[in-house]
């Protein structure tokens, strides 16, 4: 087996060679390809498009998980499943075959309080709940949150950790996170310069260290997908992660529905 190293470094661009080399993941849980409902897909025809991409790269079941963030992406379970309905719909017209569930990825901001505490939350399968946090600056209610949503009966899984800049130099907090109870969910841009040096530098170290639960690609737009490919033509992504416990294709199954 190649080194983790060596394998990270792969010189194969060619994004020809990225098809199928997703399949591993099984589920895609976090990305944004619901049509016209917050900073993601515009379309429903940029959403076909985007699942035309994960298909390509072997991922046959998606849950989106469109932002739900207080006076910018005001979304509610209504608002996303009417999205959803539309792009489920045209996925039976063009007789697509792709398994399209939803979610969402809760800010952590002044509603969610009581979003949480009203027990009003879009999660994921088997009560599994995305969240996120300003990339700006900590939200000093992580914590709490995670505790206020293990109290409702769900599992919080925070999103994309590598990230908040403003971790990178306490490495301790994620240990911390962890210890709550609250799962890790990676970026595969992450494993990439896409979002810069820096948080490949700490998406790594959180790999070497084991410490990821989940894998999502995020994607919003067609340039993510480009991305993504370039990815997994050049990285044995599977190999990268051998040592993280990623659940993608056991807890995400079909044994509950929604939690809504």
């Amino acid at each position: 087996m190649m080194s983790f190293w060596k394998n990270l470094f792969k010189r194969s661009t060619n994004q020809h060679e990225s098809i199928g080399k997703l399949a591993w993941i099984g589920v895609d849980m976090h990305n944004h390809i619901l049509p016209g409902i917050d900073d993601g897909s515009e379309s429903v025809e940029q959403s076909l498009k985007l699942i035309q991409g994960l298909r390509d790269l072997g991922i046959q079941k998606s849950i989106s998980t469109p932002h739900i963030m207080h006076g910018v992406h005001d979304n509610t379970p209504a608002t996303i499943q009417e999205a959803y309905a539309k792009l489920k719909q045209a996925i039976t017209d063009n007789g697509v075959k792709f398994d399209l569930q939803y979610a969402a990825e809760y800010m952590i901001d002044d509603r969610l309080e009581e979003l949480v505490h009203n027990g009003n939350l879009c999660a994921l399968p088997n009560r599994h709940v995305l969240i996120e946090m300003s990339y700006l600056a900590e939200s000093k209610a992580l914590f709490q949150t995670i505790k206020d949503i293990q109290e409702k009966g769900y599992q919080p899984i925070l999103a994309h950790p590598e990230r908040y800049n403003y971790y990178h130099q306490n490495f301790k907090v994620y240990k911390e996170i962890k210890d709550a109870g609250c799962l890790l969910q990676l970026n595969l841009l992450s494993i990439s310069r896409y979002y810069g040096e820096p948080v490949k530098s700490i998406a790594l170290t959180l790999i070497k260290s084991g410490m990821y639960d989940l894998v999502g690609t995020d994607m919003h737009h067609e340039k993510h997908l480009h991305a993504l490919k370039i990815i997994a033509a050049k990285y044995d992504t599977f190999d990268l992660l051998k040592d993280n416990p990623i659940k993608n294709a056991t807890i995400f199954d079909d044994s509950q529905k929604l939690a809504i």
